[in-house]
């Protein structure tokens, strides 16, 4: 028997060496499912801005300000496109320090189409991270829907992508202050969804209320388009999260479970909860909820259960609907299509979900992440916002602008002829 243990030994320890080494050169290869996989993630969420999140905002404002909606979604894609190549996806995944990348990427310099991030083209990676930082900026514009001017719009995202979303993306998933405490943000609680929340919210208070806010109904022009757009978003948030694995495999499968079942979860409690206060439930309380439910679910998703998710789901419902119909209300600021309430408080419970309904962090460490972030991302978007002011002057439109409508006054179009 010991004579047949030595005989066998080397071969045994051979086989094992080799087959670790195998594992590591794998690692190292391009696998043709998870790139497939992360090419059709990164369509689909770039589905989730054009035309999901057009079509969404644009359906709750009112109709002479629904093209503005449409052009201020467009122009996101368009310069987030541009900037996040030219220097965006470096100050985010370079080197730099505990706060930000470095420029050693400028550009995309030094990666070719034979560079490999895990088992995906690195470019596939960066177009993935790329289709984020499109939609991050644009979520903010329904925090200050109807009023901002085109030009201030398109200069503060273009600084707002650099100064808050890079950062912020470098903290949690380059390595960063964030990532070092050990928070979980698996696909973007804190880096998308609270950073464009809390900014919305000091936005729309820096620039002003709407005129005639709270004395005058404006309801939304065409909630067909609402409805649409939130299922757009639901589709393309299958991407947003699942994809956020890199992988076609069991995480991913987890992600997409987790994400659908959060989100039904929390339509189906916002509904109750409208129904119960008022005796009908609304269309417009349904996609809100489905909204709601996907920014929660977003940094939990592979870390809770599908029970787990329910309760992700139903706790988005009850704190966004909270904030949305009582907390607005009772401070007066003018959020026009409630990202504070929907995706900074949504962004918030998910990320304290991970701790209190997942695995995978501890409660300290995840409020720890959340505070950052609410201080952070308001902080530096007035900063931002007060520079702009002292070079361009007035951010909003004046009076007679914004009686016209956005679409007529800024862009000299007309979403409806007659």
């Amino acid at each position: 028997m010991l004579d047949r243990l030595r005989r066998w030994a080397p071969i045994a320890f051979g086989a094992v060496l080799f087959s670790s080494v195998a594992d590591v050169a794998h690692a190292d290869e391009i696998n043709s499912g998870d790139t497939a996989w992360m090419l059709t993630s990164s369509a689909l969420v770039l589905l989730m801005t054009l035309p999901g999140l057009a079509l969404f905002y644009g359906g709750l404002v009112r109709g002479r300000n629904v093209l503005s909606v449409f052009m201020q979604c467009l122009i996101s894609a368009g310069m987030a496109g541009l900037v996040w190549v030219l220097v965006g996806y470096s100050l985010a995944f370079g080197e730099g320090n505990q706060f930000i990348g470095d420029f050693s990427m400028l550009g995309l310099n030094g990666i070719t189409a034979d560079s490999v991030s895990g088992t995906i083209p690195t470019y596939v990676f960066v177009v993935f991270q790329g289709m984020f930082a499109i939609i991050t900026p644009a979520l903010m514009l329904g925090a200050f829907a109807e009023r901002m001017k085109f030009s201030a719009y398109l200069a503060f995202i273009t600084i707002w992508l650099l100064v808050v979303y890079a950062p912020l993306a470098h903290m949690v998933w380059g390595g960063g202050l964030i990532s070092s405490w050990g928070a979980v943000d698996f696909a973007g609680g804190l880096v998308v969804h609270m950073s464009s929340g809390f900014s919305a919210l000091a936005a729309a208070i820096f620039i002003g209320k709407r005129r005639g806010y709270g004395t005058h109904a404006m309801p939304p022009h065409n909630l067909p388009f609402t409805v649409i757009g939130a299922a757009l978003l639901w589709v393309g948030w299958f991407g947003f999260n699942a994809g956020s694995e890199l992988a076609a495999d069991g995480v991913a499968g987890l992600a997409f479970l987790t994400t659908n079942t959060a989100t039904a979860t929390a339509v189906l409690v916002w509904v109750a909860i409208e129904w119960f206060r008022h005796g009908k439930p609304t269309v417009l309380g349904g996609a809100t909820a489905a909204v709601a439910g996907l920014v929660a679910i977003t940094p939990a998703c592979a870390n809770v259960t599908p029970i787990g998710a329910m309760g992700v789901g139903a706790g988005a419902a009850i704190l966004c609907y909270l904030a949305v119909a009582i907390l607005k209300p009772k401070m007066g600021y003018d959020d026009s299509l409630d990202v504070f309430g929907v995706h900074g408080i949504g962004g918030a419970w998910g990320a304290i979900a991970v701790a209190l309904l997942g695995s995978g962090a501890t409660l300290m460490v995840q409020l720890q992440s959340v505070i950052f972030t609410a201080i952070f991302a308001p902080v530096m978007t007035v900063i931002i916002l007060f520079v702009l002011k002292l070079f361009m002057g007035s951010l909003s439109v004046d009076e007679e602008e914004e009686a016209e409508g956005l679409d007529l006054s800024l862009h000299s179009e007309n979403a409806y002829s007659e």
